[in-house]
Formats: C-alpha cells, sequence, structure tokens
C-alpha cells in the first residue's frame, strides 16, 4: 500500500487550501459575471477551514522539531 503519514498529509492540505484560495478569489465579484453555480459562501468558509488545518499542521510540526532540537 501507500502510507501517508501526517506531514504528507500536511502538505496534501496545503495544496487544497492554495487550490480553493485561488478558486475562491477567481469567483469573487471583483473579476465580474461569472456563470458558475457554486455557493460562494460555502466555499469561502471551506477555504478557511483547510487553511486553519494546515496553519494547525505547520504548528504541530515546528513545535515537535523544537521539542526534538
Amino acid at each position: 500500500m501507500f502510507p501517508l503519514d501526517f506531514w504528507d498529509m500536511s502538505l496534501l492540505i496545503a495544496v487544497i487550501a492554495i487550490i480553493l484560495l485561488v478558486s475562491s478569489e477567481m469567483l469573487s465579484s471583483y473579476y465580474g459575471k461569472v456563470d458558475i453555480l457554486i455557493d460562494k459562501k460555502r466555499l469561502k468558509n471551506a477555504t478557511i477551514a483547510v487553511s486553519i488545518t494546515f496553519l494547525v499542521t505547520a504548528v504541530l510540526r515546528i513545535a515537535t522539531m523544537l521539542i526534538l532540537a
């Protein structure tokens, strides 16, 4: 199998957060009328949740490096 550890999941969450941030900005009203039927509020909430999850994993990684050093 393909084992994923905590740090691999952190990288995956970071990539997902970047994709969600870019897509939420592309769907913003600043770019004019967009004909995509996506709930912008739900997308923004998902983006914030994934970004916070990534930041938590990054803080945990930094904390473990400082503790082990």
